[in-house]
Parts: structure tokens; C-alpha cells; sequence
């Protein structure tokens, strides 16, 4: 079981992130647009590589965004710290250093196993 102080430790972590993954992703969001706003002819190019580099990167920020909302939902439920792929507890030191982790060590260890024999048989 999650004792209540690595829990409130987490939920702190958890929303201090989530803010600054917003934040993240509006100043992107911004610069993207002020970018779009004046652009040249001649640079066409290197502002079209710009702009996907960072579509790739606040995709990356959305991604993470989603998965510390969901551990969040998943203190609102009760289910957090528990490893979706063993039911296990996650182990103390995993959950201090990634709150939003959905896999104890060997539920993350299994999930790769189960990635590369996938990508063997594609």
C-alpha cells in the first residue's frame, strides 16, 4: 500500500509537471505562431523543418501531459502506484522519481520484452 506522505509527495511532483508541461507547450504554441506569422520566401524551407521539429516535440509534451493526468485520475480512483501489467505495488524509488509511471520495474521490463518479440514478428 502507497503511505499518505509518498502520495502527497507524488500529487506535488505530479501537478508542479503538469504545469510546466503546459507552459511548455503555450510557449511552443506561441513561437510557432509568431514564427508562422513572419515568414520569408528564401527560408521557406528551414522554417518548414523548424515547425516540424516542434510539432514532434509538443506531440512529446502532449504525451507526457496525458500520462501525468492519468496518474493523477488514478489518485482521484485509488489505483495509483499499482503496476497495470503485474498488480504489484510500484516500488517506492520508481514512483519518487517517475509519479506518472504506469509499470513497476518488471511490469516496464515485461512491457519491453513484449515490444521487441512484436517488433521481431512484424
Amino acid at each position: 500500500m502507497i503511505h499518505d506522505n509518498l502520495l502527497n509527495e507524488c500529487r506535488r511532483k505530479l501537478v508542479t509537471t503538469k504545469m510546466d508541461l503546459l507552459n511548455r507547450v503555450h510557449n511552443l504554441t506561441r513561437n510557432l505562431v509568431m514564427e508562422t506569422a513572419v515568414r520569408d520566401d528564401a527560408d521557406q524551407l528551414a522554417d518548414q523543418m523548424n515547425e516540424t521539429q516542434t510539432l514532434t516535440h509538443m506531440n512529446r509534451l502532449r504525451y507526457q501531459l496525458f500520462e501525468v493526468e492519468s496518474a493523477l485520475a488514478r489518485m482521484d480512483q485509488g489505483r495509483f502506484g499499482i503496476c497495470e501489467e503485474t498488480e504489484d505495488y510500484i516500488e517506492e524509488k520508481r514512483l519518487r522519481a517517475i509519479p506518472w509511471t504506469r509499470f513497476s520495474t518488471e511490469g516496464a521490463e515485461i512491457q519491453e520484452r513484449m515490444k521487441v518479440l512484436h517488433l521481431r514478428g512484424s
